[in-house]
């Protein structure tokens, strides 16, 4: 299944309820992404842009893409960002299709 990285930043409000309830977001998040045939592999909390990063495999573009509507739609954060990632060896293989590539730049 292909991976994703998922970025989120959460609302003042998100966090304002986070800091009088503490809670364990990937646990709470891991069934609706099982919902769509995902799995999370890793979570992290962020500093900067974003304050939240998780791994995930998806079976395809489509679900990963559903989860990213749902959960944007649904409020409490103020940014979502989805990733794409590949292993070395399909960068590999990209890498090699690339050389066979008859593309020229423009003249």
């Amino acid at each position: 299944m292909p991976y994703y990285l998922i970025q989120t930043a959460y609302t003042p409000e998100s966090w304002a309820k986070m800091i009088k309830s503490p809670q364990d977001r990937v646990e709470l998040v891991r069934p609706a992404i099982e919902a769509m045939g995902g799995r999370i592999e890793a979570g992290y909390i962020s500093f900067g842009e974003y304050d939240f990063a998780t791994i995930v495999e998806f079976p395809d573009n489509a679900s990963a893409a559903a989860f990213s509507i749902s959960a944007s739609s649904k409020g409490g954060l103020k940014a979502f960002k989805t990733t794409p990632l590949m292993t070395m060896a399909e960068a590999q293989g990209a890498m090699r299709k690339a050389g066979e590539s008859t593309y020229a730049p423009p003249k």
